[in-house]
């Protein structure tokens, strides 16, 4: 035997063994590092942007479906309304007119619920959502079971002010007959959402999260009957507001569609 050459060959081989497990080492500790970053929170991965929320709403976990259809005004409910000039559009689109101007003041909420209990059909079923500083006007959603239901056009008030402002209008609908899916479904977290929003590029470094509340969104609209579903409101900064899907976890544009 060539034992110069015996030994050339071993000297070989355990090079090759060298590399392949040094290979292998290489391997395991970057997918050990992988799974570190992985195993990562979201609110950690919040925390390390810069990114702080309110306290988030826990106690809700299961939701359902609610189902209900555009509210017919009768013209019992018309005659009630006084001090009024009423017309009704396909007896589903109420437009009133105040013979004499009202003073409103819509940043006192007890005031202006009080308003819209005495001068709007069920009135205490609305609430305040946004003012419209170009048209001079308010803008309020229909809310069930203390949610809001968000962007509607089958479930809205809007009330147009004068320079004084003071009311001088308004168009309201309504969705009747609301009623709950006797089958209950487990909800996306609300700092699941948050996640969405975050993954999605909705959630810059530096933003603050100024509220989370769980309602209902239709995503088919301008129909006679309408299935709302549970839905997160997600406030960014104070004035962007985005739309979780609490069942999908998926983001809804404005237009009730849903974004991939």
């Amino acid at each position: 035997m060539d034992w110069s050459k015996t030994k050339t060959i071993f000297i070989i081989a355990f090079l090759i063994l060298d590399c392949f497990l040094g290979y292998q080492f290489m391997e395991k500790r970057n997918n050990s590092q992988l799974d570190v970053i992985l195993e990562t929170t979201i609110e950690e991965q919040l925390e390390a942007n810069g990114i702080n929320y309110v306290e988030l709403p826990k106690e809700i976990t299961k939701a359902t479906y609610v189902s209900g259809e555009s509210k017919k005004f009768t013209d019992a409910e018309i005659k009630k309304l006084s001090g009024q000039k009423v017309t009704v559009n396909d007896k589903t689109v109420l437009k009133g007119t105040f013979m004499h101007p009202i003073s409103l003041n819509f940043k006192d909420p007890y005031r202006f619920q009080e308003f819209l209990q005495r001068h709007i059909i069920d009135g205490k079923k609305y609430t305040f959502w946004s003012f419209d500083e170009k048209s001079n006007t308010i803008v309020c959603y229909q809310t069930y079971g203390g949610k809001v239901i968000y962007n509607n056009e089958s479930s809205k008030l809007l009330i147009h002010l004068n320079e004084k402002s003071e009311a001088v209008s308004y168009e309201q609908t309504m969705l009747d007959d609301l009623q709950k899916y006797e089958r209950k479904q487990d909800i996306v977290p609300a700092i699941k959402a948050i996640e969405t929003l975050y993954k999605k590029g909705y959630l810059q470094p530096g933003d603050s999260v100024t509220s989370v509340e769980l309602g209902y969104y239709g995503l088919v609209q301008f129909t006679a009957s309408q299935v709302l579903t549970p839905t997160w409101h997600i406030v960014i900064n104070g004035k962007e507001d985005y739309f979780v899907n609490a069942f999908e976890g998926q983001v809804i544009n404005d237009e009730g569609k849903i974004l991939e």
